[in-house]
C-alpha cells in the first residue's frame, strides 16, 4: 500500500489538491492552496507512518474560519476510513 500511495504522493499536484478541495465545497484562497499542497508534499511519509500524532489544529490558524471547519471535516470524514490501512 504504502509504495502506491508513494507514487500518487510523487505525482499530485496543486491541482489535484485544489479539485479535491472544490469537490468537498472548500474553495481554497492561493494562499491556502500553497500551504496544503506544500505541506501534503512535505508531510504526508510522516502522518502516515504515526497518523495519532498529527492534531490538525495546529494549522487552523493557515485558514479562513470556513475553510479550516471544512478542511477538518473532511480530515474526520477521510482519516478514520484509511487509518486502519496506514498501520
Amino acid at each position: 500500500m504504502y509504495n502506491i500511495i508513494e507514487r500518487y504522493m510523487a505525482k499530485i499536484t496543486k491541482d489535484d489538491v485544489n479539485n479535491f478541495a472544490k469537490s468537498k465545497n472548500c474553495n481554497l484562497s492561493n494562499e491556502e492552496l500553497d500551504f496544503t499542497y506544500t505541506f501534503i508534499k512535505k508531510n504526508w511519509q510522516d502522518i502516515i507512518k504515526n497518523p495519532a500524532v498529527f492534531d490538525i489544529e495546529r494549522y487552523k490558524h493557515m485558514y479562513s474560519e470556513t475553510n479550516y471547519k471544512k478542511v477538518k471535516q473532511v480530515y474526520q470524514e477521510y482519516f478514520p476510513k484509511f487509518s486502519s490501512v496506514l498501520k
